[in-house]
């Protein structure tokens, strides 16, 4: 059985939030469905680039110059892509899709960051941030492939 290639969803509107927490949660869904997939590996490889290529999209974004960020927020959240680097690469090496709890747990708590949503306990401990303006959202990544 082949993985399908097609997307479940597509992102609504034009927020970049909201499409790059959309990414992630497509990443998550191709990860998950590739770890219980039977076909030696190749499916979880796919799905682990997939998820790599999508984290180095947000590592460019975030150590360019004019980034939006606030810098507390960019070191956090590249601190997290180093994460992610180190377990893509050791499940490529492996291709044990039991092991991928780490990858989707960050997804999953930064997807909810994006959408200011929450779901489970958060991969990390949440930084205090100053209050932010009445009104005001944080800025987004603005992350373009």
């Amino acid at each position: 059985m082949k993985l399908p290639t097609g997307y479940a969803s597509r992102p609504g509107g034009d927020d970049p939030r909201s499409t790059e927490a959309w990414a992630l949660g497509e990443a998550s869904r191709r990860l998950a469905l590739a770890a219980r997939m039977d076909d030696k590996g190749e499916s979880l490889r796919e799905a682990l680039r997939l998820n790599q290529r999508l984290w180095s999209i947000f590592q460019a974004a975030l150590t360019e110059p004019d980034c939006p960020l606030p810098l507390e927020i960019r070191d956090n959240v590249l601190a997290l892509s180093v994460m992610i680097d180190r377990h893509v690469m050791a499940r490529l090496g492996d291709l044990d899709g039991g092991k991928i709890g780490p990858i989707l747990d960050i997804n999953r708590a930064i997807a909810e960051g994006l959408t200011g949503k929450t779901g489970a306990a958060p991969a990390v401990a949440p930084q205090p941030q100053p209050p932010a303006p009445t009104g005001a959202r944080p800025p987004a990544m603005r992350v373009s492939a």
